[in-house]
């Protein structure tokens, strides 16, 4: 599974193994991708706006190299944990990730560290 589409309160939620899979008709949409939320990663999202975006941390890792890219983009954007979700499995992410880290954007949209992913993208759909 590259691409698949899982509903979420009558919403569509992305999954993405891959954030390079993402394309400008994605916009719009909140993604769980299975990749890592490094900078070299997260800018594939750079050029499609969201409503929200989900990361593996791949874990943290040496100045917090796993989660840097996810200042980068303007939408709430959080990752969930590698030891709660395999890397490159976003399926596994929206069925197991915990969020580990988040940006501003999804702080002030009331996001948590310790939100399951569909907690936290339910919460994002009600926002």
């Amino acid at each position: 599974m590259a691409r698949a589409v899982v509903a979420c309160d009558d919403r569509a939620v992305l999954l993405l193994d891959s954030i390079t899979e993402i394309r400008p008709e994605d916009a719009g949409h909140v993604v769980v991708a299975g990749s890592h939320g490094g900078g070299s990663a997260v800018r594939y999202a750079l050029d499609v706006p969201l409503l929200g975006c989900f990361f593996n941390d791949a874990g943290i890792g040496k100045d917090r190299a796993g989660i840097s890219g996810l200042s980068l983009l303007d939408c709430p954007t959080l990752a969930y944990g590698h030891a709660s979700a395999r890397i490159g499995d976003a399926a596994d992410g929206w069925q197991n990730g915990i969020v580990t880290a988040l940006n501003p954007a999804a702080a002030a949209a009331g996001l948590q560290v310790g939100m399951t992913v569909q907690m936290a993208v339910r919460a994002l759909l009600r926002h």
